[in-house]
């Protein structure tokens, strides 16, 4: 919750004068629902794609202060995040009010990125991997493996959301390797390669180099870093650096 229209154009502005440095990187923007508007202007024919924060499950009806994906579409969005942590710690998100949204992203058109994480408490109890393996079960059921490719993956423990603290690499990857692993039982071997997995979770420029190097990461969803477009650019040109040496 933060950039009103006038601050994301400036943002903006800043981030596609710097879209030649980030090329070979896909890069996806998400400000607030009142901003996608001018965004959407922004953006057109630009190689860097437009997000939502969140959607209902309906495409229309009674439901006053929703958000429709066709809603979404309209103002060009392709992507829609669903499932943030902090849409399941205040909001009361559940794992089968994210499997409703993720089937209203697919039916409009719109990329879900399907969040998953675990909270300090099952860390430290050791149900990290049994936490994120039934969210993705859940979230997942009943969706096709042809509908799969669409669905982009973000891992983000909950207590690194907003905290400085940052899952080490380590941890990470041991994380996007079971939900690799979890998509490859579901779905097959070649589906789950070619999954994409972000990790989300107070990443930095500083922290972004080693995170990516980790084989099961693919790309980050940037939180607090993403709010000066300095950081947000020099975070993709990290990870295009590390994408580089593990390739």
């Amino acid at each position: 919750m933060h950039m009103t229209a006038p601050e994301t154009r400036a943002i903006l502005r800043l981030i596609l004068s710097a879209a030649p440095a980030m090329a070979g990187a896909e890069i996806v923007v998400i400000p607030p629902y009142t901003a996608l508007g001018e965004a959407g202007k922004m953006l057109q024919g630009s190689s860097i794609s437009l997000g939502a924060q969140n959607l209902f499950w309906e495409d229309k009806g009674a439901f006053t202060g929703e958000i429709s994906g066709s809603m979404l579409t309209d103002l060009g969005c392709r992507y829609v995040v669903i499932g943030h942590s902090e849409r399941r710690q205040h909001f009361g998100e559940t794992d089968a009010t994210v499997n409703k949204r993720i089937f209203a992203a697919l039916r409009v058109g719109l990329r879900p990125i399907f969040c998953v994480g675990e909270t300090l408490a099952e860390r430290d109890s050791d149900r990290v991997l049994a936490t994120v393996g039934s969210q993705i079960e859940k979230g997942l059921e009943n969706v096709p493996p042809q509908a799969l490719s669409n669905v982009v993956f973000a891992y983000e423990p909950v207590w690194a959301i907003g905290t400085g603290r940052t899952a080490s690499p380590g941890q990470a990857q041991e994380v996007h390797s079971a939900i690799r692993r979890k998509i490859e039982e579901k779905y097959g071997k070649e589906t789950a390669a070619r999954a994409i997995i972000l990790y989300g979770g107070s990443v930095k420029p500083a922290n972004s180099f080693a995170l990516f190097r980790e084989k099961d990461i693919d790309g980050f969803l940037v939180g607090g870093a993403s709010l000066e477009a300095e950081s947000f650019v020099q975070i993709a040109k990290e990870a295009l650096r590390a994408y580089k040496e593990k390739t």
